[in-house]
């Protein structure tokens, strides 16, 4: 199965791109990434270089990719950060032509717009996000802050976030982050039911794991679309990934370290079913 990958990438590190492709390629996915900035490396550093793509350019890379007639093969679209509401377009542009090619696709929508009250976005791409990318996204992956933003609903624990999520339009909606105070982490996926995966919290704070796990998520549905072994996939693959990166005392995700634990995860999580 191929997937088409649009999302920012960075040389130095593992974030949007840069922390989806491989892991994806590793479970076997044909991956076509797409660059919307080729950054030297995240913003989180003192320092960050490199170029933002204009929407014109990336609409051309897509366009390329299309001409060689792969979009009846492509059985996903990916997107991730996208800076800017006209490239938000253009990424929908893009999604309307798989499906137009292969009326099976999905789209996996990472609406990007910050973490923790920080908005890291442009003024305008939240407002895409709900009028364009919500009514066409098959699944999307918001962490709690972005659901809030999205929704307009403070989001405290579990029901609220399950409200949230169901009121969002997608008919899959994965919150990759709805707590993690304590020793642990929550994660939920809501569709027709609803599901709540625990896994324990390690003693780092990361950039890309977001990126990873909706990548991780993607993967695991379209191999089996059920939300609780999705759930459960995405969960075991992730936390392989932080613990590797964690053992090695932090810095940038251990990707290509942790990659036979993507395959054969060492720890196995098992999903709760909510209540409707």
């Amino acid at each position: 199965m191929a997937i088409l990958s649009i999302q920012s990438a960075v040389a130095f590190g593992h974030v949007g791109n840069s922390a989806a492709v491989f892991p994806l390629q590793r479970l076997g996915f044909e991956v076509w990434p797409v660059d919307t900035v080729q950054f030297s490396n995240h913003a989180g550093y003192p320092t960050c270089r490199g170029p933002v793509m204009e929407p014109t350019a990336v609409a051309e890379i897509v366009k390329g990719i299309e001409e060689r007639g792969a979009f009846p093969g492509c059985e996903a679209v990916l997107s991730g950060y996208i800076g800017t509401a006209a490239l938000g377009a253009v990424v929908v542009d893009t999604v309307q032509r798989v499906k137009a090619a292969n009326p099976a696709a999905l789209w996996c929508c990472d609406p990007v717009i910050g973490d923790e009250g920080q908005v890291y976005v442009k003024s305008g791409v939240a407002d895409f996000f709900r009028g364009q990318a919500m009514p066409v996204a098959d699944i999307v992956t918001p962490n709690r802050f972005e659901l809030e933003v999205l929704t307009g609903r403070r989001v405290t624990g579990v029901v609220e976030a399950v409200a949230a999520a169901r009121s969002l339009g997608p008919r899959v909606v994965l919150v990759t982050s709805l707590g993690d105070a304590g020793d642990t982490v929550e994660m939920i996926a809501v569709g027709e039911d609803a599901w709540i995966v625990t896994t324990p919290r390690l003693p780092v704070k990361l950039s890309g794991t977001g990126d990873l796990t909706a990548a991780m998520f993607l993967a695991h549905w379209l191999r089996t679309p059920d939300l609780g072994s999705a759930l459960a996939g995405a969960a075991a693959a992730v936390f392989a990934v932080v613990e590797a990166t964690a053992h090695a005392g932090g810095g940038e995700l251990r990707v290509v370290e942790a990659q036979n634990a993507l395959v054969r995860p060492r720890n196995t999580f098992h999903p709760e079913r909510l209540g409707s």
